[in-house]
């Protein structure tokens, strides 16, 4: 029986540091990732791509905002479904290719995947998940004051608006996902950590937020029973006291030791933190193990040669 795995794909991946972000651009980032995770598939494994969108939805509810005037406006859980379907077809072709390139025959599809919330989650009265491009101080402050933004300073790289980041509770379309699986076909879902909703009455109803990627991804994991749950993102491994002249690798922990780091603040809210309680939270509810590394370690950290390995 193939292996199976969960990939959680940075939004930033597809948007580098310095970058406008535009679509050369975003496709010209996604075959790096799609190289790795073809290799991974040429090896046996199953996969569900997963991926963040900060900037991309970030920029959606920008142009929605500055042509308020002209179109209708999209909500932000409308500004993530158009991302899902943007992002994914971008993924898509870059999985294509990259898979053709090993001879290797297989279908992706992109699922559009809601996620449902709690109307009453507290986030929604404390917004702390940064979307949309980088400011500098003045620009931040300017967007704060001319259009309400809430903003934050972001891993010492500027100004980001943050909007709320409720608790994931459950994804809708999780046996769909499980049939899409069996069939050996992969999979790019839950793009954004997945369209924000609640169910009233029956009826779903979109929420302004944007669900962390890592903690939803780690939701979904668990619930596919997946042999391996892996963050791709911008650090080869995790560090503490990172950036500094004591700073450590880590690459083998167990929950326990991660949970202590957490503890002492060695991962930022903004950054590592969520990737570490979301790899925590994934071994807890019976995960078997997660990695930790960016795309161009991913084969070596199958070998268990690089990236930050947990297990219980």
């Amino acid at each position: 029986m193939a292996k199976t795995a969960l990939i959680a794909v940075g939004g930033n991946s597809l948007i580098r540091a310095g970058e406008r972000g535009t679509i050369k651009e975003q496709l010209h980032n996604a075959h790096s990732t799609a190289k790795a995770i073809a290799k991974m598939i040429k090896l046996g494994w199953t996969v569900v791509i997963t991926h963040g969108n900060g900037p991309q939805s970030g920029a959606a509810l920008l142009r929605s905002e500055r042509a308020a005037n002209e179109v209708y406006t999209h909500t932000l859980d409308m500004c993530v479904a158009t991302t899902q379907s943007e992002i994914g077809y971008i993924l898509q072709r870059a999985m294509y290719y990259e898979l053709n390139q090993l001879n290797i025959q297989k279908e992706v599809i992109t699922l559009p995947t809601m996620v449902e919330v709690d109307a009453n989650d507290p986030a929604f009265k404390k917004p702390n998940k940064p979307i949309g491009p980088f400011y500098s101080k003045e620009v931040a402050d300017e967007k704060k004051e001319t259009l309400g933004w809430d903003i934050v300073e972001d891993s010492s790289r500027g100004y980001r608006r943050v909007v709320a980041s409720p608790e994931p509770i459950r994804v809708l379309e999780l046996n769909i996902l499980k049939q899409i699986i069996d069939l050996g076909i992969i999979t790019i879902a839950l793009g954004g950590g997945g369209i924000p909703i609640s169910i009233e009455n029956g009826e779903i109803i979109g929420r302004e937020a944007v669900i962390d990627k890592d903690r939803s991804s780690a939701l979904l994991a668990a619930q596919l029973d997946v042999d391996l749950f892996l963050i791709s993102t911008d650090a080869d491994q995790v560090y503490v006291n990172y950036k500094k002249p004591d700073e450590k690798g880590i690459r083998n922990a167990t929950i326990d030791e991660l949970q202590k780091y957490y503890d002492e603040g060695q991962f930022p809210a903004g950054s590592m933190g969520p990737k570490i309680e979301s790899c925590i939270k994934f071994i807890k509810n019976g995960g078997k193990k997660a990695i930790i590394t960016s795309y161009e370690y991913l084969i070596d950290a199958l070998e268990g040669k690089a990236g930050t390995h947990i297990t219980a």
